[in-house]
């Protein structure tokens, strides 16, 4: 095999690769030997089959494979020693070839621009840290106190009040003739609430235990038995019990029915909890800051055809009118993505960054754990979607880069209140919306695509003019 370059011009180059008609042979006779091994042909005994009957039956379809098997091997040989890092798939034109001749044919390669990195301590951004108040804290503890049912049972002539707890048994009757659905036992209901049938507590307002009232209601539109929706129907109701709610004792014993050890204990997890509200947007805004700021310091020629395919995927689903109308906003925000995505790239293999498969395992679980009852469709999806697993990796590449960058970068903490946060999240909001008002356009009909870098470069595929 030779290899030249024809012509290198900015990212594109241009090779033309050699290979003589002795090795084509060669590959050719090795792959009719294999068949004559395997291949059934009538008159002859099974191995026995002539290389000159072989060549005559099976001749064109050997070269095709051998051909495109030799256009792989070579391509990503040449690439390789020439030292090319490739953007896209190379396209592929044939100058020469045919059974018995040279292989002749020349590579068009879109080049990745060289990087150099620079120091990652340029890079500054606010660490933002919540502090969060004791008010806020009791005050969140106070909510989940009410949210708990706690009721102590009424004296047997006291009345029913709103927020009561009513447990009743009933037969319901549509123009006196019970139906099916229409008998109850042991219905609780919070006088006040109106979850049962609309206007249905309001008459249970007064009762008392051991007492029988009826009640009449309009079975509402979501009635499973739909016969009987918008019906008037006689609910005869007996009265079982009336329990008062009592206010829950906020103590070391209420923090352990929760889950905690003690009250302290639950006063830190809340804590905690509230400014993981927080979080998540917060180290979004820090991964924004980083990643404008990457974009600013660098200036970087990018591949034409990567650009391109980005636009493409970005814009898949929208129509010849949107596309037009959009293509400079379109094409400025696909730019912006491949080049964070080369950057990213660079960063992490300059740092020998890698995305274990323990560690690809482990995300997958957190994705489990969030939904327990499909863990056999999240695994059968990652097994089943090889693009999904990719994905998958090059997220958690990505993160990776960008933890890599904040410890390496230069930042200030910043401690705020959760006021102080919803301000900058808003604030952030409101800007973003603002500076993106004109690309809203580039979703319609399809999802944004995010831009993720990958964690190893894709098998190199040839393109043929």
């Amino acid at each position: 095999m030779k290899v030249t370059i024809d012509s290198k011009k900015g990212l594109k180059t241009n090779l033309t690769v050699f290979v003589d008609k002795k090795t084509i042979e060669e590959k050719i006779n090795l792959r009719l030997d294999e068949l004559s091994k395997t291949v059934n042909l009538k008159g002859f005994r099974p191995g026995k089959v002539p290389a000159s009957v072989l060549k005559s039956q099976f001749g064109k379809a050997v070269y095709g494979e051998v051909l495109e098997k030799v256009l792989q091997e070579t391509s990503s040989k040449a690439i390789e020693e020439k030292n090319i890092k490739v953007a896209g798939q190379p396209k592929v034109d044939l100058k020469s070839h045919g059974e018995g001749k040279d292989l002749s044919y020349t590579l068009e390669i879109d080049e990745l621009p060289p990087i150099k990195v620079q120091s990652l301590d340029n890079i500054k951004f606010n660490k933002y840290e919540i502090k969060v108040s004791d008010n806020e804290v009791k005050k969140r503890i106070d909510e989940i106190a009410k949210s708990q049912n706690n009721f102590k049972e009424k004296k047997e002539n006291e009345l029913a009040e709103n927020n009561d707890l009513v447990v009743f048994d009933y037969k319901a009757t549509i123009d006196k003739k019970s139906f099916d659905g229409g008998e109850g036992k042991n219905t609780q209901i919070v006088l006040g609430k109106d979850l049962f049938i609309k206007g249905f507590d309001k008459q249970l307002t007064g009762v008392k235990k051991n007492q029988t009232k009826v009640i009449s209601a309009i079975l509402p539109e979501n009635y499973p038995k739909k016969d009987f929706v918008g019906k008037k129907a006689d609910f005869e109701c007996k009265i079982l019990n009336i329990k008062k709610p009592e206010p829950i004792k906020i103590d070391d014993q209420f923090a352990v029915n929760l889950g905690a050890k003690d009250l302290n204990d639950l006063k830190k997890l809340i804590d905690n909890q509230i400014q993981n509200q927080y979080k998540m947007n917060l180290e979004a805004l820090e991964k924004e800051s980083i990643l404008e700021q990457l974009q600013k310091n660098y200036k970087i020629d990018l591949p034409k055809n990567l650009v391109e395919q980005e636009m493409l995927v970005m814009t898949q689903n929208l129509n010849k009118e949107d596309l037009e109308k959009n293509k400079k906003e379109n094409e400025k925000i696909a730019t912006s993505r491949v080049k964070l995505g080369l950057l990213l790239n660079e960063i992490g293999e300059k740092n020998n960054l890698k995305v274990t498969e323990d560690e690809l395992k482990n995300e997958v679980q957190k994705q489990i754990q969030s939904m327990p009852n499909q863990q056999k469709q999240i695994l059968d999806y990652y097994q089943k979607n090889p693009s999904a697993a990719a994905s998958l990796r090059g997220s958690i590449y990505e993160e990776k880069i960008i933890n890599l960058i904040k410890e390496k970068s230069k930042y200030t903490k910043k401690a705020i209140s959760t006021k102080e946060a919803e301000q900058i999240i808003k604030n952030h909001q409101k800007d973003h919306e603002h500076s993106h008002a004109h690309d809203h356009s580039s979703d319609k009909g399809s999802k944004k695509t995010k831009k993720t870098v990958k964690s190893q470069p894709n098998k190199k595929k040839i393109r043929k003019k």
